[in-house]
């Protein structure tokens, strides 16, 4: 068995083993708040105020307004000022632990955290994002990491996520390893075991970060509901960078199995402008230096609640300005992301498949997203509300809750029942007969297009050809359209009704007149369109 075969079947093993965990709450949470910018505390009162937050557990700090700052600042104005502020609000105690003698050492006495109230810290819009490098440090642990290792910038976040080891020597160069990667048990990532999770509120604008905790409660509400793309590379097993690619590869094979319809490109290039990305729960891609692709649309169809994600060594070098990956999908719409703010070198990247598999299994956000790290101290900055937990209801409890409340949304929720009857094996015919027969087929777009992929997987070309029709007159989305469109003009050509494949593109382009992919229709219709008969003489 191959290697990315027994991750897979570890993994999967994750996600079927998991129980549903309790709701989080937001008495376990810090807010904090830059002081000197106004904005950044109308988040975090917004983010209090949804979550229900104690007002003793938000937290203003007067910081400098920039993106970054320096290793001093991070120390004297933002590090030990929260550890005081914590222990004064008691929501921290340290306390003395006596050590045993072990492996030659003598018995000894440390102060450790001892008692905590709260496990996430959430960091709002203004707070600053990364802590430059510095050459006032001398660490005799520097001389021991590897040369590409040696320096000691990082995320602030990362840097706060082991706060709660403040009295022990932590070398600052390099990465420090997580105790908590891959953990299965996440009642167990607590600050007395040594990790806060950090996550922030942030984004291009004030208004976009308050939004982060809207989008993520109606997901929690409403149901997490949309299609998952991933964009792998098609490396080989021996390519050095073939990691990146296994996660892309097991984070696709999960989402299959939580009941997403999901799409895996595997080719060298990334997803270009002209593919139809519709209705996206979750994104993961790479390996492009900016946005590109679908996100450079002046609209991206994002859910709410949507997870996206882009491997870069600097997704996150600016939440503000530029068209960077994080500071792009978040001003798109995306309701949370991970991303790096300095170079982390690939196997210290966020675990994209381990992370799906965790949150799908029931952890919160932020336990998902501080599993998935390699390291902490090092440069990956969270961006979400780390109490956001949308597979906390399992599929027919969230499908009896939208049929009794009758909710439109149920059209997806029963494309998820759907995926993940096939996804275990449930015959297709039985599947395309479900369908069929069910009343909410024939007004929704999203189940008619399920239905005529289930009739073209089934060798009934003119079936799928009907019903794809049928969709196109059910009010799709406009991403979801343009897919019909093209998948149309594929299919009717190869039924060689090249005239019904000609008008199908001709209503494309009138639809899309701006569509990226404008010039490769335009041939494919000088391909089906008869040449002009000569006139005669």
């Amino acid at each position: 068995m191959s290697l990315l075969k027994l991750k897979m079947k570890w993994l999967m093993g994750l996600l079927l083993l998991a129980p549903l965990f309790a709701r989080a709450g937001g008495d376990e949470v810090v807010v904090i708040y830059n002081s000197w910018l106004p904005a950044s505390k109308a988040v975090a009162e917004h983010y209090a105020a949804a979550r229900h937050v104690p007002a003793l557990q938000v937290m203003g700090f007067g910081l400098t307004t920039n993106e970054v700052m320096s290793r001093e600042d991070f120390t004297e104005l933002l590090q030990k000022p929260l550890v005081d502020r914590l222990e004064a609000a008691r929501l921290w105690k340290f306390g003395d632990v006596t050590v045993p003698a072990t492996n030659g050492l003598r018995e000894m006495t440390e102060t450790r955290l001892v008692q905590s109230k709260i496990r996430y810290a959430v960091l709002c819009y203004g707070v600053p994002l990364k802590i430059e490098q510095t050459s006032k440090l001398d660490e005799l642990a520097a001389k021991l990491v590897n040369a590409e290792f040696r320096h000691n910038e990082a995320s602030v976040d990362s840097e706060l996520a082991w706060l709660p080891r403040i009295n022990e020597e932590i070398p600052l160069t390099g990465p420090m390893q997580n105790p908590f990667y891959t953990c299965t048990n996440p009642a167990t990532m607590n600050c007395t075991n040594g990790l806060l999770m950090v996550a922030r509120l942030d984004g291009p604008t004030p208004e976009i970060a308050s939004g982060l905790v809207d989008k993520a409660m109606a997901a929690e509400s409403n149901g997490f509901w949309g299609r998952a793309y991933f964009d792998a590379r098609g490396l080989k097993t021996n390519d050095n960078y073939y990691l990146g690619d296994s996660w892309m590869l097991l984070g696709a094979e999960i989402c299959r199995r939580l009941g997403f319809e999901t799409e895996l490109d595997t080719n060298a290039a990334t997803f270009p402008a002209s593919f139809p990305m519709s209705q996206i729960a979750i994104y993961a891609g790479w390996y492009d230096g900016n946005a590109s692709g679908p996100f450079t649309a002046p609209k991206v169809e994002f859910m709410p609640g949507a997870f996206a994600y882009h491997l870069f060594s600097f997704s996150a070098d600016t939440l503000r300005g530029g068209n960077g990956w994080c500071k792009t999908l978040l001003a798109k719409g995306a309701t949370c992301t991970m991303g790096c703010v300095y170079e982390p070198y690939l196997q210290f990247t966020p675990n994209i498949a381990f992370f799906l598999s965790g949150w799908g299994g029931g952890y919160t956000f932020g336990e998902a997203a501080w599993a998935a790290q390699p390291a902490l101290s090092w440069q990956t900055t969270v961006i979400g509300d780390p109490l956001y937990q949308p597979f906390k209801k399992t599929p027919p409890e969230l499908h009896a809750q939208l049929a009794r409340k009758k909710n439109p949304l149920i059209e997806w929720s029963f494309d998820r029942l759907v995926c993940l009857d096939l996804a275990r094996g449930v015959r297709g015919p039985q599947i395309t007969q479900f369908l069929e027969n069910l009343p909410t087929t024939s007004h929704s777009a999203v189940l008619t297009e399920k239905l005529a992929s289930l009739y073209d997987a089934a060798g009934k070309p003119s079936s799928a050809i009907e019903t794809w029709q049928k969709a196109l007159q059910l009010k799709p989305s406009p991403q979801q359209r343009l897919r019909i469109r093209l998948t149309l003009g594929e299919k009717l050509t190869e039924q060689g009704d090249k005239t019904a494949a000609a008008e199908n593109y001709r209503q494309l382009l009138k639809e899309m007149p701006d569509y990226p992919g404008k010039s490769a229709i335009e041939e494919k219709l000088k391909a089906l369109e008869p040449p002009p008969v000569a006139e005669q003489k």
